[in-house]
């Protein structure tokens, strides 16, 4: 008799869907380490996208953050009604450039030591080499999802 995990067919042994729980258990985690800048971890995400480059077009920040353009919209209205990032036209009028404003970096700046402790409880509990193990398998992952 095989083991009930060696079932392929058990929900959970799929990958997407044990993958998809865990990220939701550690964004839940970083929510309420946030909590205090009133950022979301999503939030948190792009802000510390837009500050990685100067500038990004929509399709370029989605791309960087492994979104689909449709989500990344909606995650940029909240940042852009409180002004923490801005949106123009590019030269090619169809582009629309989105950066991180003074505001935003304020933001991102008192929100960071709060993703930072929230980054190291969550290595020191799942102990340093496991974590280093999992982002390697991750990225691993992804490269094979294209």
């Amino acid at each position: 008799m095989p083991q009930t995990w060696a079932k392929p067919e058990r929900l959970e042994n799929c990958a997407c869907f044990s993958v998809r729980k865990a990220a939701r258990a550690i964004t839940k985690q970083f929510d309420c380490a946030l909590a205090p800048s009133r950022l979301e971890a999503t939030q948190f995400s792009v802000l510390a996208g837009l500050a990685a480059a100067r500038r990004f077009t929509i399709s370029e920040l989605a791309d960087w953050l492994g979104l689909d353009r449709t989500t990344l919209s909606r995650n940029l209205r909240p940042l852009v009604r409180k002004g923490y990032v801005s949106l123009s036209r590019d030269v090619d009028q169809r582009r629309r450039i989105v950066r991180l404003t003074a505001s935003g970096r304020r933001k991102l700046t008192t929100a960071f030591p709060l993703w930072r402790s929230a980054q190291r409880r969550l290595i020191s509990a799942f102990g340093r080499h496991r974590f280093v193990r999992l982002l390697d398998g991750l990225a691993d992952i992804r490269g094979l999802a294209g």
